[in-house]
Parts: C-alpha cells; structure tokens; sequence
C-alpha cells in the first residue's frame, strides 16, 4: 500500500534560523574552547606551591627500603612511650624549568587559598638545575636534624659539643690530597676550632702561611699542613683552603631521623620537640594533636621558613587544631588563618614548650602569644 502518490514531491520543512543570542553564545563558546587550548600550550615562568605530606614526629615512616621504622630513634638513653603527634609540614611544588603548568592549572590555583603562584625563578634560581635544587635541600635537612638533636639535647642538660667537619673540596683547592670529606678539624695552628669563622681568622691572620690543622679521620687524629691560596671574594683579597664545612656536633647518645625525600631546614622546630618528648616521661603535647613548623639552631631560637599558609592548609588537613608557627612569619599568618586553626607565635625552642606545657595541662590558652 503507498503512502503516497508517486508523482507527489516532498518539500522539506525549513530550518527555522538561529536566534541572536544563540549565535552569539555558539561564538562565545567557540573562543572560549580556542583560548583554553591555547591557555594549556602556551609555556608560563610561574609554578605553585601546594601542601604537601605531613609527617609524625612521635610515629613511624618508611626507609629507603620501603620498610616502616620509627622517625625518630634514640639509642644511649632511656626513653618513653608517647601518644597524639607533633606534626611537621611539608610543601610541595608543582612544576619546574623543564615543566611549568599551564595558564589554566595557574588560574585554578590562584582562587585557592592552600595553593600560591610563585615566579619560577623565586624557587629554582638561574643556571641551578632541578639535581642541584634537590642536593642543596638534602644538605639543609641533614644541617636542621644536627641542629634540632643539639637544641634538644643541650634543653635536656646533656653535654653537647660543636665541631667543624669537611663537607666537600673545591676543584681547585689547596687541601686537595691532604682533606678528605667528613675530616673533623679540631685546631688550626694550635687553636681549638669549634666554628667556621674561627678557622677561616687563623687562615686570614697567616697572610698565606701554611696552615697546621689538627683532624680526626675515622676515629685517629693527625697533623697535616695546607698552604692557602689567594682569592678576591667580594671585592675584597682573601686567604682559602678550598674548602666547604658544615656545622656539626659530637653527641654523648645516638639520635636517628629517618626521612626520606623531604628537604630543607624547615623541620628542625618539630625535630627538636619529638626528641625531647621521646626522652622524657609523660606527654608533651597532653596526647593531642599538634602541628607547627620553623628552624632551628642548637641554642634553640626558631627562624623564618617558607610557604607558611600552605603548611597551616596542610595541618587542617592532617586534623591539627593547634600550630606553631616562627615569631617572625607572623606577617604572612595574620589575615590567611584556615578555619578551625589556632596559631601560637614561638620564637624559641622554651616558648614551643611553653605552649605545648599549656595545652597538656588544659591551661589559659588565649593568653599565649600568637600573630597579630
């Protein structure tokens, strides 16, 4: 049966056009996708910093093996049990010389409080390579945990004693194949040497006369001779050995702190309060959950670090309520607080305890200082 006479001619139905505002909103759409595209291809000079992992001073972390062992270890002395955390912060950074994210990953972070846009150049420095970047932090972290276990030891009244070791040899030193790495030189010309500055007076005060220095190399001490070499450093003529030291220490019990892959001195506050709380009976933090972060040196006073508003967005959401945070980061705290965190001003290692003393006793906690 037809449907239709066979010489009937079907004329299509006309599209009705396109209102105004739809082709407007069509071409809208059309850029729009454009400038994404070119938004995501187009190479920034930015990165951003974001919170990053946060660890446990009282707990476990995982080895280079991947086995889990406590952060902290001591050996020598007796310690305690302990409970709640002492929460160190971390920061991490998205994006290198090599990689920087794109117009469209800086948009999305630049409306999120936890995250800031940095100038490539403020984290990786020209002509510094990303392997350089990371062995420097290394090297800061190694210093921070030095310094954190004498600031704690020496709190805890235990004799501490500052050395001066070789950390490594110039290419073109003068000490090349008389110093070796990890030397700990003990006098120059007689003189006991317990900081850097004095080494470097000796050296100075010889007018390029040979050196003596007294060392110790794997456990024996011995004499050796280095002549310096004249430099301009500075505009200004000076005398070297061609040597780089690092501050270090002679302990009278053995303090392990194992943490991989993080860098940097910023831990050394939190160091410095795991270690006491390890060797000392009872809770420093009352059982509860404490986060905070700054440097550290061995007479205790806590310094300046970086990326305090992503670390303070880190301890919220690790589940801290209460922060330590340096004296002298106040200005970047006050005004980016994240809901549900208090934040304690300490500018010593006494005042941390102070604050930690407070909260384990259920003391006035609005009379602490804090950022204003």
């Amino acid at each position: 049966m037809a449907l239709f006479d066979e010489g009937t001619t079907i004329v299509p139905a006309r599209r009705r056009p396109l209102s105004r505002s739809t082709r407007v909103g069509v071409w809208a759409l059309a850029v729009a996708l454009v400038a994404l595209l070119v938004l995501t291809l187009i190479p920034t000079s930015f990165v951003i910093q974001r919170p990053g992992p946060v660890f446990n001073t009282l707990g476990t972390t995982t080895d280079s093996s991947g086995a889990e062992v406590p952060l902290i270890t001591v050996s020598g002395a007796s310690t305690y049990p302990t409970s709640g955390s002492l929460d160190l912060l971390t920061v991490q950074v998205v994006g290198n010389r090599e990689r920087t994210p794109s117009w469209f990953e800086l948009a999305l972070a630049w409306f999120d409080p936890a995250k800031a846009v940095l100038p490539v150049d403020e984290v990786f420095p020209q002509g510094q390579t990303t392997e350089q970047r990371n062995e420097q932090s290394a090297v800061m972290m190694v210093d921070s945990q030095k310094e954190a276990t004498a600031a704690a030891l020496t709190r805890l009244g235990y004799d501490v004693k500052p050395m001066v070791r070789v950390y490594a040899l110039t290419d073109d030193s003068a000490a090349q194949g008389i110093l070796q790495k990890d030397d700990i030189i003990r006098a120059a010309n007689g003189q006991p040497i317990t900081e850097t500055d004095q080494l470097r007076s000796i050296i100075n005060a010889g007018g390029g006369a040979p050196v003596e220095l007294t060392i110790d190399r794997a456990g024996a001490s011995e004499n050796v001779e280095v002549t310096p070499k004249q430099a301009t450093v500075d505009g200004a003529t000076t005398w070297l050995v061609g040597i780089s030291t690092m501050h270090d220490y002679d302990f009278p019990i053995d303090v392990t702190i194992q943490l991989n892959n993080v860098g940097g001195p910023s831990a050394g506050m939190m160091f410095a309060l795991g270690i006491i709380d390890t060797l000392t009976d009872g809770n420093l933090n009352g059982g509860q959950q404490v986060a905070g972060t700054g440097t550290i040196d061995a007479s205790g006073t806590v310094g300046a670090i970086g990326g305090i508003r992503q670390k303070m967005y880190g301890a919220v959401g690790a589940g801290a309520t209460s922060f330590l945070a340096p004296q002298s980061n106040c200005d970047e705290v006050v005004g980016h607080i994240p809901p549900g965190l208090r934040v304690f001003s300490v500018a010593t290692l006494d005042d941390a305890l102070s604050v930690l003393s407070t909260i384990r006793d259920g003391g006035d906690l609005d009379a602490l200082p804090t950022c204003r």
